[in-house]
């Protein structure tokens, strides 16, 4: 396999299936990843534990990271954040809308700080709009999106077996990634996406 990301450095503040999914693949091509994960760690770690004990999806979406679990509600903490972000490509993030700004860490600020910076802020619903302050889970999504409405039974309707939206977003965020990252070695800046 090609490592063409050697040399490039990741954040990633992450957590379930959409922002780990496209963190994953920039490690798979050679970037250093550093997942940064609440105190209890990610939910996604208590899925199941069909690999030796562990979730399918965690190490799935997590193989090949170095992680870090932080409490960003500490000062010390997010001073920890704050030096990694310094040397960073690359910061991903898919807390709940508007948690990362409050703790300092907005896309806005970042890249006044670091314009050479690539931000990456994955949410279900967007920026702006009525529902863009609401959390997504994919079955939200696969519902809203009236997906459900055409898998299932007899009996109703029913979620498609993987979290196939939140794999389309880590896929899409991935490709707007690789291609803020071919942007920057052609004009030195960063991106918000």
């Amino acid at each position: 396999m090609t490592r063409a990301l050697e040399g490039i450095t990741v954040v990633a503040v992450e957590q379930a299936v959409a922002a780990p999914y496209a963190s994953s693949r920039l490690a798979d091509a050679g970037a250093r990843v550093i997942k940064v994960e609440r105190p209890e760690g990610d939910f996604a770690r208590n899925y199941d534990e069909l690999v030796q004990g562990q979730s399918a999806y965690f190490v799935w979406l997590n193989r090949g990271k170095e992680s870090i679990c932080l409490d960003l509600t500490l000062e010390e903490d997010r001073a920890v954040l704050d030096a990694m972000v310094v040397s960073a490509d690359v910061f991903i993030q898919n807390l709940k809308p508007g948690s990362i700004s409050k703790l300092g860490f907005g896309s806005t600020d970042l890249r006044k700080r670091f314009p050479r910076l690539i931000t990456c802020d994955i949410s279900g619903f967007g920026d702006v709009g009525a529902h863009s302050h609401l959390k997504a889970y994919d079955l939200i999504v696969q519902a809203e999106t009236g997906l459900c409405a055409i898998t299932g039974t007899a009996h109703g309707p029913a979620r498609v077996g993987v979290s196939v939206c939140d794999i389309s977003a880590g896929m899409t965020a991935l490709n707007a990634i690789l291609q803020a990252l071919f942007k920057r070695e052609r004009t030195g800046e960063g991106a918000s996406i």
